[in-house]
């Protein structure tokens, strides 16, 4: 598996996470979602999940800039495709390209793993997000009511490579 800092050279480089960092991408969870909570009216799932279990059984990414930590990428492999849990980047970094970037890194990643989709997820209400997930190449597929919110599923399929 080639590391994703090898896919796109430039100032924002890709590390997989170590368990020492998991205070680092907590706290960025926190700021990076704070608008939401606003937004939503309710707590985002982000900050409710049990992230002992998240560096457990999925792919935690760090989007670094000279060695500062900018975004953090939580992706979740499935059996036909790549879940998005969850796309971050720190409230300064915020409309500045990171989340293409960051997006740009789940596909190749989809693509190392030999899917054909990305899925994500995010609260209906925030409909700019849902839009810029549409600029970016995602189709709503079905929107959800749990008890507490409402969330918007979205996917992006695209070809997959030969060898797969």
């Amino acid at each position: 598996m080639s590391p994703l800092s090898d896919l796109r050279p430039g100032p924002i480089a890709f590390r997989r996470a170590a368990a020492g960092d998991r205070p680092d991408v907590e706290a960025l969870q926190r700021a990076a979602f704070a608008r939401n909570r606003r937004l939503l009216g309710v707590e985002p799932l982000p900050l409710q999940a049990d992230y002992a279990h998240i560096f457990a059984m999925m792919e935690v990414w760090l989007a670094e800039e000279r060695g500062r930590l900018r975004g953090v990428l939580i992706l979740e492999p499935r059996g036909d495709d790549l879940l998005i849990w969850s796309i971050a980047a720190a409230p300064d970094a915020q409309g500045q390209g990171l989340g293409a970037i960051m997006l740009d890194a789940a596909e190749t990643r989809a693509s190392q793993l030999g899917h054909g989709a990305i899925r994500l997820y995010t609260g209906a209400p925030l409909v700019t997000l849902v839009a810029w997930y549409k600029h970016h190449g995602y189709q709503v597929e079905r929107e959800e009511q749990l008890s507490d919110r409402r969330m918007t599923h979205m996917v992006k399929r695209f070809a997959q490579p030969a060898s797969a």
